[in-house]
């Protein structure tokens, strides 16, 4: 259903690519998805196919195009590794410029959401970034580095309750530093979102999606956008 484009960061002008999904009835608007530290996979093309098919124009950007252009991985530990020290090498800064760089690409109103490494890449962008209307993120451990700083509209979290790389105490923190953000726990581990993963939990994805979807349509995307 997609294509490739070209966005330009406003961190440094960096051209990187993205895969670019377009709605094919009513759009509702646009939307941002940010991936795991594994890249552009066949896995995040299908979400921002279906995403599209929800009336969302969606454009996922190739975070790590700088390091290694195309990058995409399985799920091997070998890949983890891989993916580990790309999301290290990414500084914060960059990745607050690309999504802008994506959001600059879409006509309004603009969500973002995004998955583990991703996760936390959604709540920066809730938080720095300029042209969003909400925000989604999904078990972002490194959320608890960026805790200091405030989204500047409207965000969700949800996190796997039994999510051994993202401990409770984790979430909680991240509860009392915003109490006034919505975080949804799921009887789930990491990785419930994605039924590429051995944690993938239906009945969570089905709720956590509902709730993105519902967010969004509550924020300007209940209506066909031009």
């Amino acid at each position: 259903m997609g294509e490739t484009i070209t966005l330009k960061s406003s961190f440094d002008a960096f051209e990187l690519s993205a895969y670019h999904a377009k709605p094919t009835d009513a759009r509702r608007g646009g939307l941002v998805l940010i991936q795991e530290i594994f890249g552009v996979t066949d896995h995040i093309r299908e979400l921002a196919d279906r995403f599209a098919e929800d009336g969302y124009e969606t454009i996922a950007p190739a975070y790590y195009d700088r390091l290694e252009p195309g990058f995409a991985a399985d799920y091997g530990q070998e890949a983890v590794a891989q993916g580990v020290r790309y999301s290290q090498e990414t500084p914060w800064d960059q990745v607050t410029g690309d999504t802008q760089g994506a959001i600059d690409a879409l006509s309004g109103p603009v969500f973002v959401t995004g998955f583990c490494w991703g996760g936390a890449a959604a709540w920066l962008a809730a938080c720095r970034c300029t042209g969003l209307s909400a925000a989604s993120a999904f078990y972002g451990r490194r959320i608890t580095e960026l805790k200091d700083e405030t989204p500047k509209v409207p965000i969700i979290l949800h996190f796997g309750k039994t999510d051994a790389s993202i401990p409770l105490e984790r979430v909680e923190e991240i509860r009392e530093a915003h109490p006034d953000v919505p975080v949804h726990l799921y009887e789930a581990g990491h990785g419930f979102f994605s039924d590429r993963r051995t944690d993938y939990h239906a009945d969570s994805a089905r709720l956590a999606r509902l709730r993105t979807l519902a967010l969004f349509s509550n924020n300007g995307g209940g209506r066909s956008s031009m």
